[in-house]
């Protein structure tokens, strides 16, 4: 898989990793989760609503313009995600050891990870 492709995924899995913290009101456990989202609105439900909505349609951005165009900035912002899934795929299943249990977002992590690792390998090889 290039990187275009690889990209798109990586982004549309954070739509499921967002909607599965959403269902599963992770901003109610995870207290980096409800500062967020408590920063954003009054009703935690919402602010997180509005900030994972935010997040997502900035992932769509970037796929749609800077790295689907090639643009110069293109693999400044893959490598952003990059970082931002590498948290994700990490931070959720040690959350969840820790917790000796599910915690919400862990299971999309799960895939976040691999995916985060190919697109960092795509953008080491030059890839587009």
């Amino acid at each position: 898989m290039r990187l275009k492709p690889a990209f798109l995924a990586l982004v549309s899995v954070q739509a499921l990793h967002s909607a599965e913290e959403y269902a599963f009101r992770l901003y109610e456990v995870f207290p980096p989760a409800r500062l967020v989202s408590g920063l954003i609105s009054g009703d935690l439900r919402r602010g997180f609503l509005v900030f994972n909505a935010a997040l997502v349609a900035f992932g769509f951005w970037c796929y749609l313009f800077p790295v689907r165009r090639n643009w110069p900035s293109a693999a400044a912002f893959a490598w952003l995600w990059v970082a931002i899934e590498l948290v994700n795929g990490i931070g959720h299943p040690a959350w969840s050891v820790i917790q000796r249990g599910y915690t919400p977002g862990v299971v999309t992590a799960l895939v976040l990870l691999p995916l985060a690792l190919l697109v960092a390998r795509r953008l080491g090889a030059g890839q587009t």
